[in-house]
């Protein structure tokens, strides 16, 4: 029974040191430093919207330490799709523009909020959500931090649609056809 109640309880592991040292790494300041974020400083705006994550996979040193980051660049009129985190819940800071943002509870609420340069929106674990740059001109800047090394993303269209789901199954649970689920993955592949 406590075997089962471990497996149900999904998270990152407690650590019983102050911190991890991954294997033949030198325990001075610079495992405790991510330094991949500096390709954004003085970089132009991209044209797609952008993610660059610290995650345990590019930064080992989080081992064990039940946070990871991510900073997100939005150009005009673009959106982050819908898409869940299912290891962890989201905090995100916009820095700069604004964007609408929402998510959708488990009894199918819909929480939508703008945000604007400053503000900060909780994205529940697991929940799916999405955040949109309506602003046809302005480039938006945000950073989020979930509570999980590895959060875990999983996109609803691209799970959806670039998935060997059988057609047959998409145009029943979306109440439509097959020939508007081949337009819908074909839309997808470009």
């Amino acid at each position: 029974m406590i075997a089962s109640l471990r497996l149900s309880m999904a998270g990152d592991p407690d650590i019983i040191s102050d911190f991890v040292v991954p294997q033949n790494a030198t325990v001075d300041g610079n495992l405790f430093t991510f330094t991949g974020m500096r390709v954004l400083i003085e970089a132009p705006a991209p044209t797609t919207f952008k993610v660059l994550k610290a995650s345990l996979a590019e930064f080992p040193a989080l081992e064990g330490q039940s946070v990871s980051y991510a900073v997100l660049q939005y150009p005009a009129g673009t959106v982050n799709p819908p898409h869940t985190h299912p290891r962890a819940s989201e905090l995100l800071f916009l820095l700069r523009g604004s964007l609408e943002v929402g998510f959708v509870n488990t009894t199918n609420k819909l929480f939508t909020q703008t945000l604007q340069s400053g503000d900060v929106f909780v994205f529940p674990k697991g929940l799916v959500h999405y955040q949109y740059n309506k602003d046809s001109s302005v480039f938006a800047l945000a950073i989020s931090s979930f509570g999980s090394v590895s959060a875990g993303t999983v996109s609803i269209p691209t799970t959806v649609f670039n998935t060997s789901i059988f057609d047959g199954v998409l145009a029943k649970s979306f109440k439509t056809d097959s020939a508007t689920i081949e337009k819908l993955k074909a839309g997808l592949a470009h």
